[in-house]
């Protein structure tokens, strides 16, 4: 069956980001986005786009239980930090890490390694990785632009990487579909999502690049004149005030209360802990109800133990999330009441200021998880349209297929090469790595979504990578360099998507805890984002398809950004002063 809108599906994406680039308003250009949408599934009738973008793509996508749970997360994490920083606790991290980051080096290096460590969920590392690092990089004068990039890259990168994460069950699960596919093969899904992770280029160039620009001071394009802004410029709003200014307060030049580090520390390690161990409750029942719905007397066995891998991929995410942040702000709040730092009254009206900082983070949320959806391929209720691996396009009336056509290209592709080529491979197997991370890229970037990126691409790749093998009559198995690097490639293009996309969830959370305009975020990071994916192709998937060693690949790739950053980045200057004098803490 034809695709019922072709190159028009990807209309919504490229308007809603063309048009947040220019004009820099968020809200506006996703819902331009996602009106122009409603005009093409509503076949250009402007009074059923109207009930549509309403009706259909607004209201439910709000309304559904997980977002909510995600916005719920956000304004609780808000209006926690909101009362640490009231209470004097903020501070008194801050002064906690001074002798590990009295540097603007040992600041990113800092909330780099505290990213790294917050590997089981983007989510959480985003909100609790910027909102706990922004009085740092005030400090240090680290501009928003920056601590935003270093959010962002160790959220999606990292978590995406990790076999203990809220990602690692829906990875799993769509290379299971694609091995299911295939006959006769030695491999399991697990041992091809770990064999397959240095193979994923992006993501460790993206982890690799931190720390190089941190340890030689450089940086290059729109980020580095955000770095010469901020040291040139003092900020008049120092996170301390922020709180404040959203309620249109002034905050006092100084605090008088005592700056407790331990204020702080506690309600964010309650807030980890509360998550990891709700993580493993749900995820433990949910493996428990599956193995019991499975067994004849519909028990569980005695010794059943699953591994840990199995209980967070099954976890409920969201849940343990919302109530993780909970019990971290009830901990802030009965902190500072306890101590007599804050009063009832202050609580409630620091909390609704830390609150109201999150409320558009939320909006943009919203937005893009509507446009995100209209782009996909599944009904308002999340059914989906394909029957027996045949997409039936049963919901065009509201949603664009977008994924679906841009796979849908690449098999037409292979298709013609196949023509004209007859008796050869279809499509080069050599190229089949960087056309997959291409392909994965552009969709995850114009959806939003690393899921449905991976949900759509992996099954085909996996099935179309073992095909090529046995045409040449090789070993498809999970040790196939082959096999592992387009699997590397697609599950890399798909992060590529979350971490750069400006309608993607934890972009706009990484900007939206750091204190950053959301669009001057994605023009910083991009360059960055770009150079590292230009070294992924050309030190990475095009060697692989080649049968280049996977080390020297590597160490082709490291040097490569070794040798970017020396040579087209600089030292941020101010006033002529640059180096090691731009590189110290103000005083």
């Amino acid at each position: 069956m034809p695709h019922p809108y072709g190159w028009l599906s990807l209309a919504p994406p490229i308007v809603a980001i063309a048009l947040a680039i220019v004009t820099r308003r968020a809200v506006t250009s996703l819902l331009a986005g996602i009106f122009v949408g409603a005009l093409i599934t509503a076949d250009y009738s402007v009074v059923t786009a109207v009930h549509d973008f309403f009706e259909i793509h607004l209201w439910p996508t709000f309304a559904d239980s997980d977002r909510l749970r995600v916005f719920s997360f956000t304004v609780l994490m808000g209006a926690m930090i909101g009362i640490i920083t009231a209470g004097g606790g903020m501070q008194g991290f801050v002064r906690l890490l001074t002798p590990l980051a009295h540097t603007r080096r040992g600041g990113q290096l800092v909330t780099w390694a505290m990213g790294m460590a917050i590997f089981f969920d983007d989510y959480a590392n985003t909100m609790l990785l910027g909102n706990t690092m922004q009085p740092v990089a005030d400090r240090l004068k680290l501009s928003r632009e920056k601590l935003s990039y270093l959010v962002d890259s160790t959220a999606a990168p990292v978590a995406g990487i990790s076999i203990l994460s809220t990602w690692v069950a829906v990875e799993l699960e769509y290379l299971q579909e694609g091995l299911d596919t295939l006959t006769g093969v030695d491999a399991s899904a697990f041992d091809l999502f770990v064999a397959s992770i240095p193979y994923r280029f992006y993501v460790l160039g993206s982890l690799l690049l931190i720390p190089l620009l941190a340890v030689t001071g450089r940086d290059y394009g729109p980020m580095l004149r955000a770095e010469e802004r901020s040291l040139r410029e003092p900020r008049k709003e120092p996170a301390e005030e922020k709180h404040a200014a959203a309620d249109g307060a002034q905050a006092p030049k100084k605090s008088p209360r005592p700056a407790r580090a331990i204020n702080a520390v506690l309600p964010i390690l309650t807030t980890l802990g509360v998550v990891l161990a709700l993580l493993h409750h749900t995820g433990y029942e949910n493996v428990a109800a599956e193995v019991a719905a499975a067994a004849d007397d519909g028990q569980v066995p005695a010794d059943f133990a699953p591994p840990l891998r199995e209980i967070f991929g099954k976890a409920d995410s969201t849940f343990a999330l919302q109530y993780g942040a909970l019990c971290g702000l009830v901990l802030a709040a009965g902190l500072c009441w306890t101590q007599r730092l804050l009063s009832a009254e202050q609580i409630c009206v620091a909390a609704e200021r830390g609150a109201r900082v999150v409320l558009p983070a939320i909006a943009i949320l919203w937005c893009a998880a509507a446009l995100s959806k209209m782009t996909g391929d599944k009904s308002v209720e999340g059914v989906s349209s394909e029957v027996n691996g045949v997409q039936t396009y049963e919901f065009r009336d509201h949603r664009l297929y977008t994924g679906v056509f841009l796979k849908q290209v690449l098999a037409d592709a292979e298709a013609e090469s196949g023509d004209q080529q007859s008796g050869q491979l279809p499509l080069s197997a050599k190229l089949l790595p960087t056309i997959v991370f291409l392909l994965a890229a552009v969709v995850s970037f114009c959806t939003g979504t690393s899921f449905g990126t991976m949900g759509m691409l992996t099954p085909m790749v996996v099935t179309l990578a073992a095909a090529m093998l046995q045409t040449t009559g090789q070993t498809v198995d999970g040790s196939n360099a082959l096999m592992l690097a387009s699997v590397g490639a697609v599950l890399a293009g798909a992060v590529f998507g979350d971490h750069c996309s400006p309608i993607s969830d934890t972009t706009i959370l990484s900007s939206q805890s750091s204190g950053c305009d959301h669009i001057a975020h994605v023009l910083t990071q991009m360059p960055y984002a770009l150079t590292v994916a230009a070294v992924a192709i050309l030190g990475g998937t095009l060697p692989a398809g080649w049968g280049a060693p996977l080390p020297v690949m590597l160490a082709l790739q490291a040097a490569a950004l070794v040798a970017i950053v020396f040579l087209v980045g600089r030292r941020p200057e101010v006033s002529g002063v640059a180096g090691d004098a731009a590189q110290r803490s103000p005083q």
